[in-house]
């Protein structure tokens, strides 16, 4: 009989707040004004929930000039240039702006900066919507992605320069970057470590202890998701077989060979039904031991938008 599998579920671990409140924008929307929804880019970065959402009268696109006229519009968690929004205002459509609350905190730095006059550096990956969203919002940024980045930066005025980061980037993530900027640049001004999103420095540190404790790390998260990908780097980091998977039907059984103790966690735009599904599919192989693995508590909540919160707003809406 094989030995019993103990499975780690760590915690925290999944949806993040930004998520929670993106979905529910969605959901809330369709309930208020009826399908279509029409939500620019990925909702959040998980193709079960973007599936799910797609079956219920979600239409995704990739911009807003695919939408029609008058169609409720829905801005994506991950937030969006000012040249997407001023084209939704140049054409009337009614927006629900589900931007993650941190997101803007970000936008709203870089364009604080930009009026002081600074040039801004952007730590973050390229192509990753937040990216392009963040960028979209002052006339001119520096994207780095990693510290021989900065050795490449060419800046008019050292002394007058700022950064701001991307928010699926833990605190450890832009650690060196961060300090090589302010060697090479040492008036660079910044936000404080506290302005970082808390979700992503979290269930990174999570996986961190859970690797102290486990032969083999599972992350529940889509090959799209920066922060899902960069739990699965963790594990193997430090030493651990470590697999990104979307959901149970990823997992092979070999895996599990010579494994007494896994550990389970999921990225933050990962909903836990797909870690429940993962963990009753273990117990189909094996007798199983469920442990939580608390790290840190979380108590963060973001308010959803008027829009999807009053009856009267829908018919204003509707009518715009």
């Amino acid at each position: 009989m094989s030995e019993r599998l103990t499975i780690l579920l760590a915690s925290p671990r999944g949806f993040c707040a930004g998520v929670d409140r993106a979905i529910d924008i969605v959901e809330q929307a369709l309930k208020l004004y009826g399908a279509p929804i029409y939500v620019r880019h990925e909702i959040v970065h998980n193709r079960w929930v973007v599936e799910d959402l797609r079956a219920k009268g979600v239409v995704f696109v990739k911009e807003v000039d695919e939408i029609p006229d008058g169609g409720i519009t829905v801005f994506s968690a991950h937030g969006i240039s000012e040249k997407v929004e001023n084209n939704a205002k140049l054409r009337a459509l009614p927006v629900i702006d589900a931007t993650c609350p941190l997101v803007t905190k970000v936008h709203n730095q870089a364009k604080r900066y930009e009026r002081e006059g600074h040039e801004i550096v952007l730590i973050g990956h390229a192509g990753h919507p937040e990216v392009e969203g963040t960028s979209g919002r002052v006339q001119k940024v520096h994207l780095v992605e990693n510290a021989s980045d900065v050795e490449k930066l060419v800046i008019e005025q050292p002394d007058k320069l700022a950064y701001v980061t991307q928010t699926t980037l833990s605190v450890d993530d832009t650690k060196t970057i961060i300090e090589a900027l302010k060697i090479k640049f040492p008036a660079i001004q910044g936000p404080e470590t506290k302005d970082i999103c808390y979700a992503t420095q979290n269930r990174q540190q999570a996986v961190k202890e859970l690797a102290k404790k486990v032969d083999l790390l599972l992350v529940v998260g889509s090959a799209n998701s920066s922060n899902s990908n960069r739990l699965r780097d963790l594990g193997a980091e430090h030493g651990i077989a470590s697999y990104l998977i979307d959901d149970a039907t990823n997992i092979d059984p070999k895996w599990l060979e010579g494994v007494t103790t896994v550990g389970l966690t999921a990225g933050a735009s990962a909903p836990e039904l797909l870690v429940e599904r993962v963990v009753r599919y273990l117990e189909t192989l094996r007798l199983v031991t469920v442990t939580p693995f608390n790290v840190i508590e979380e108590h963060v909540a973001f308010n959803l938008p008027a829009e999807v919160r009053s009856r009267p707003f829908r018919d204003r809406l509707k009518a715009s």
